[in-house]
């Protein structure tokens, strides 16, 4: 009798976060964060800015893990008690993953 897969085993088209594309709330806090890269966005901010401001206060955390995954741990610094920013080492990749 053959084995299940294991189902930690996913490819690119059943992944959401292996596919090249961004969701829209990811898109839109990445344009956000992008558009104030100087500046420590808090979370209301950011909400505010991505036009999820009538959801959870804490989608905007669940969204931003998402792109860390996309961009890497550091790309998105949190600022305690105020918020996030983007690493202006993650400049370049951000821009890259919205033109995807």
């Amino acid at each position: 009798m053959a084995t299940p897969a294991p189902a930690t085993q996913v490819d690119a088209t059943s992944n959401p976060l292996g596919s090249a594309s961004l969701g829209v709330q990811e898109r839109a806090v990445l344009s956000a964060l992008l558009a104030n890269k100087q500046r420590v966005l808090s979370r209301r901010e950011l909400a505010r800015h991505a036009g999820l401001a009538e959801l959870s206060e804490r989608r905007c955390d669940s969204v931003l893990v998402g792109l860390r995954k996309r961009l890497g741990a550091d790309a998105i610094v949190t600022v305690r008690s105020r918020g996030w920013m983007l690493s202006a080492s993650a400049e370049a990749a951000a821009l890259a993953l919205l033109d995807a």
